[in-house]
């Protein structure tokens, strides 16, 4: 077991994601027997799960003659615009049958304002709305952070981001993750990660 001052952070492994979802990662679902692995080696364990209303404004269906994975600009700024995904209640949104979700301590949902996207699980899409995950995690006394799960270049490296910021020290597993890689965007988030002092593993 590692230190209790370590926490899992499992991040969006919910049936949308995976193969055959309405915006699948390849081979997304190949990281739950490692993802599983790692549980029990951890005090503090948490998931998050992408919730969506039906009519969400990153839905490319809310936005007339708009086509998914193009980018409109919202008030935050600069949103891709995708496939309706993770709706609430949905088959799409719940996590993977294979998934381990008994040993979490705490599940974060995101994205369920229609108004504002969340790709991270610490802050919405405008970067000042805060999940409450940080406080969650202060509160048990963490400071180490592990990241997985889907998709590399989107949710997971905007919550190790987010969580570099607020000054945890942050890890993320390349091997226990996939990547969505829409126009050169895992290229640039492991960059990003990088500058931000994040730890790339396998």
């Amino acid at each position: 077991m590692r230190p209790t001052t370590e926490a899992l952070i499992v991040i969006d492994v919910q049936n949308d994601f995976c193969p055959g979802g309405a915006l699948a990662v390849a081979g997304g679902d190949a990281i739950i027997p490692r993802v599983n692995g790692l549980m029990d080696g951890f005090a503090v364990k948490v998931l998050t799960q992408d919730w969506h209303p039906a009519d969400h404004s990153s839905f490319a269906a809310s936005h007339e003659g708009a086509e998914p994975f193009s980018v409109t600009e919202m008030s935050y700024g600069a949103q891709v615009l995708w496939p309706s995904h993770c709706v609430q209640g949905s088959k799409g949104a719940a996590f993977h049958a294979d998934l381990r979700t008994d040993p979490a301590d705490l599940i974060i949902r995101k994205g369920f304002r229609a108004a504002v996207d969340s790709y991270s699980a610490f802050f919405e899409n405008d970067h000042e709305t805060p999940t409450g995950l940080e406080g969650y995690l202060r509160t048990r006394g963490v400071t180490d952070l592990t990241l997985v799960g889907l998709a590399t270049d989107f949710c997971v490296a905007y919550s190790a981001i987010d969580a570099a910021k607020l000054g945890f020290n942050v890890t993320v597993l390349e091997d226990a993750c996939r990547a969505i890689d829409l126009d050169g965007s895992l290229a640039k988030a492991k960059a990003e990660l990088r500058a931000a002092g994040v730890r790339l593993e396998a």
